[in-house]
């Protein structure tokens, strides 16, 4: 008997009830989020940096999926790969044989990343980070991973125990024996490592909690004294790798810096096939894989699954072709530098920071007796109410998606697709300039909107 399923026809009888079914079988807050602040959008198609509504209405997106993105929404490239491996009709994930394509991706990877020989295949940016904890916990024989204040290596126990962040920690005691150390504090790694039971220090070299990039000559430094205390450099490259911050890892941005294990994902995947890779020198890999009794002592059910495998090297493929590193340096330049301008201009404008195309933008208390009673107002309800504030008015008049950078956090992330150019930037700073001269003439639409905010805010406490 034939199955008949016909997706177009589920999306047409069930697609507008798409909030109330989440609402009832999945995160329940998430729309009830979605409502309260209006991005209760519906989006009916998407192509590169953009979104259309049933409307036609163009939505410029200053996201990326949290990175997902970074070449864009559907680009046909990666689009012809994923119909190509399905034609193929590949044995795919027989377990006990060698297919083509996890050899050439690794190859491709391998080829940006000097210092690196070997790569584990995974599924998310999670198991990644989890995979580099063990083999370095493995490979040293230590217990204890460094990581940093405000750091964000994902939401699985293992990479939740290198989580910065206590909002995302509460609740999930115990985790595993690991420690915090200040991003940049040299002295306090140092002091840790004295201590003889560290395997690595893991560190985003530009974090993506209110995008802190790390000091300079701070990872290199970081990276002598973990060798010189036999530890490993593990850097988590899941958002900023694969051109995002102008070069192909922000780790590069600093000479002479060779980190032992480095974690990749979002952007491989062309916004289609999940995946993950943990990248590693030879020696390491050789001393978790170190017997054919040890062969699956670590593995993923769906790792290096065709479809994952064709989406990155297509991936890759047009990030080689299509010059993306460069545009992301260039056109990140000209984004940043004209908000930077804007700082002397608009008293809440507190900072620009960042590379390529992952920038934040911070807002900081007036010194205007008018405005200053009003950031106290939000300040007091809840930190990160006026971000918000900035972020709504960007949505609803200017069609521009954008997010805060974290909780609690008078922060905006730019993470647009990595296609982005001179028309977006444009755009972009139009609208935050017009938002901007809104929030500082004491109008009352933004500030309306705070009050909403703020009885949301207290609401939930």
């Amino acid at each position: 008997m034939t199955t008949e399923f016909d997706l177009g026809h589920l999306l047409a009888e069930r697609g507008a009830e798409r909030y109330e079914l989440h609402g009832r079988h999945l995160n329940h807050q998430l729309p009830r989020m979605l409502h309260t602040i209006g991005f209760d959008k519906v989006y009916e198609r998407a192509e590169g940096a953009y979104f259309w509504d049933a409307d036609g209405d163009d939505y410029l997106d200053m996201l990326a999926g949290f990175g997902v993105m970074g070449l864009g929404r559907h680009h046909p490239v990666v689009r012809k790969a994923l119909h190509d491996v399905l034609d193929a009709g590949l044995a795919d994930l027989t377990r006990f044989d060698c297919q083509p394509l996890p050899g050439l991706l690794a190859e491709k990877l391998l080829a940006h990343s000097p210092h690196l020989d070997r790569v584990f295949f995974a599924n998310s940016g999670t198991e990644a980070v989890e995979t580099a904890l063990k083999f370095a916990r493995f490979v040293t024989g230590k217990p204890r991973i460094l990581y940093c204040d405000h750091a964000f290596h994902g939401l699985t126990t293992g990479s939740l125990s290198v989580n910065g962040e206590s909002g995302f920690r509460d609740g999930f005691a115990p985790l595993l024996p690991d420690t915090a150390v200040p991003l940049g504090d040299v002295d306090v790694l140092a002091r840790e490592l004295k201590k003889g039971d560290v395997a690595a220090l893991i560190v985003e070299p530009i974090q993506g909690k209110g995008v802190h990039e790390a000091p300079p000559g701070y990872l290199r430094a970081a990276q002598e004294l973990l060798h010189r205390h036999k530890a490993l450099l593990i850097a988590d490259e899941v958002q900023t790798g694969l051109g995002r911050t102008g070069d192909f890892y922000a780790y590069q941005h600093e000479d002479g810096v060779g980190p032992d294990l480095v974690c990749v994902a979002k952007a491989l995947s062309g916004g289609y096939v999940p995946v993950g890779a943990t990248l590693g020198k030879d020696w390491i890999f050789k001393k978790v894989y170190s017997s054919m009794d040890r062969v699956l002592v670590h593995s993923a059910s769906f790792g290096s699954n065709a479809q994952a495998m064709a989406a990155g090297l297509a991936v890759l493929s047009v990030i080689e072709n299509e010059q993306i590193v460069a545009n992301a340096r260039a056109t990140g330049e000209q984004l940043r530098s004209r908000l930077a301008a804007l700082i002397d201009k608009y008293e809440l404008l507190a900072d620009v920071r960042g590379r390529g195309l992952m920038i934040g933008i911070e807002f900081g208390r007036p010194d205007s007796l008018k405005l200053r009673s009003r950031w106290a107002m939000l300040q007091a309800a809840r930190k990160g109410l006026f971000a918000q504030m900035v972020v709504v008015p960007l949505l609803r008049r200017h069609r521009i998606l954008t997010q805060v950078s974290g909780d609690h956090l008078e922060v905006i992330k730019l993470i647009p697709p990595l296609i982005i150019g001179e028309r977006e930037v444009d755009r972009f700073v139009d609208a935050f300039t017009e938002v901007m001269d809104d929030a500082h003439s004491g109008g009352g639409l933004m500030w309306d909107f705070g009050k909403t905010l703020i009885k949301q805010a207290v609401a939930n406490r």
